[in-house]
């Protein structure tokens, strides 16, 4: 069983010192600027908990000390056998065994008709304009990140992808509710299926 320090942001920080020992604020500096926080959830002071897990589980340990100036002490770590071992074992779980991750959006769809026909679907095109500007920022970085080989931007890839088919579907929601095709719940018709239901108990 793997210990519960290698939650996502830990796979994160074992992933990096699989390159090369370094100090926690270099750790979130490089999990900023590649843009691993479109990725996992990156704050400093859950990142240096983080890492202090990992080294009571040991994962990874103390390498020195250094300071610069009147800078803070600065602690450099490096993965340990058992963290790569760790990490590879924690992959292979995530990328091979899908997993109900229970997401929001969909127990809002599954809401949705609790609001007013002409709310839900001002509310659903403001997501369709928010996505859209997210998969464009994807495309940036995906054409800023050319030089970069292929099999480092695949998170981002994917998640553009995932982006550009909820919006798919989305418009066709949309379109097939301004239609007529998917009438809206009315009081009368949740009465109808009251009844059904009742009928259908007896």
């Amino acid at each position: 069983m793997l210990p519960r320090s290698v939650t996502p942001l830990g796979v994160s920080v074992l992933a990096l010192l699989f390159e090369r020992p370094m100090h926690p604020y270099e750790m979130y500096q490089l999990l900023s600027t590649r843009r691993k926080d479109r990725i996992v959830k990156v704050r400093p002071g859950s990142l240096y908990h983080t890492v202090e897990r990992l080294g009571r589980d040991g994962l990874v340990a103390v390498v020195g000390t250094d300071r610069q100036g009147n800078r803070p002490e600065r602690t450099t770590y490096e993965i340990t056998q058992s963290g790569r071992a760790a990490v590879r074992d924690r992959v292979v779980e995530i990328v091979e065994v899908p997993t109900r991750e229970f997401p929001q959006f969909p127990l809002g769809l599954a809401e949705l008709h609790n609001l007013e026909a002409g709310t839900a679907l001002e509310l659903l095109e403001r997501r369709i304009e928010a996505l859209a500007t997210e998969i464009a920022e994807l495309d940036d970085l995906l054409q800023t990140a050319n030089a970069v080989p292929e099999l480092f931007t695949i998170p981002f890839s994917y998640t553009r992808a995932m982006a550009q088919a909820e919006v798919d579907w989305l418009r066709t929601f949309v379109d097939r509710v301004r239609d007529g095709e998917i009438p809206w719940v009315t009081a009368q018709l949740l009465e109808n299926l009251k009844l059904a239901d009742m009928k259908g108990n007896t």
